[in-house]
């Protein structure tokens, strides 16, 4: 079945990495950045409710579809209990499998992610810490949201207008060229520590985060 699943995948212009038994399931998942992950439940060495109960115990937000042959309502609440985030019982149409994998995708990226990274530059959202090589980054409430709002659209221009309103919450009332001074304080503690990222102005447009030259 994994290598059929893994043909009709690739041909829907996904990359496929295939693994037989659980411990290699836990492995790949545990040290690559999948966009989602279809696991067995009745695999070898681990079962795929182990698996899934080890990601989420050491953090990871890995979407999992969870795939069995048992279809009773406790194997189906074991089964999404252990963390799973869908389960789909055999036999089954490949054509809902793959929207099922479809629907995670997407779930998962609407998501906010709760660390995000560009260069050398490390936004932990959940602690609100910010730091390059290791190094903490020292920034205000607003510096910290403004970078956290332009590292979540890296590479997008963005308006002053979206700016005030995703960071300060309004645009009423508030002097636009705010969200300059702001860029400004962000360049002058992101240049000096080599953070590897720039946000570079696009006039009459807004600004954008980048990759630079470290």
């Amino acid at each position: 079945m994994g290598a059929l699943i893994e043909r009709g995948l690739t041909g829907e212009g996904y990359d496929i990495t295939l693994v037989t038994n659980g411990m290699e399931a836990l492995i790949a998942a545990s040290n690559s950045d999948f966009a989602a992950a279809a696991i067995d439940v009745m695999m070898p060495e681990m079962t795929g409710i182990e698996v899934c109960r080890h990601l989420r115990q050491h953090g990871s937000t890995l979407p999992v579809l969870l795939i069995t042959a048992r279809d009773a309502v406790e194997d189906r609440v074991l089964g999404l209990d252990s963390g799973a985030d869908d389960y789909l019982t055999k036999p089954f149409a490949f054509a809902e499998f793959s929207a099922r994998i479809r629907a995670l995708v997407r779930r998962d990226a609407s998501r906010p992610k709760p660390v995000l990274r560009l260069g050398a530059l490390i936004l932990d959202t959940a602690s609100v810490r910010a730091t390059v090589e290791d190094r903490p980054l020292p920034l205000s409430t607003k510096e910290f949201s403004l970078l956290r709002y332009l590292l979540s659209r890296q590479g997008d221009v963005v308006s002053r207008s979206e700016i005030l309103q995703e960071v300060w919450g309004t645009t009423r009332h508030i002097d636009p060229t705010i969200v300059d001074q702001y860029v400004r304080y962000l360049r002058r503690k992101l240049d000096p520590v080599s953070a590897g990222v720039a946000i570079v102005t696009l006039r009459g447009s807004g600004y954008s985060l980048i990759v630079s030259e470290v």
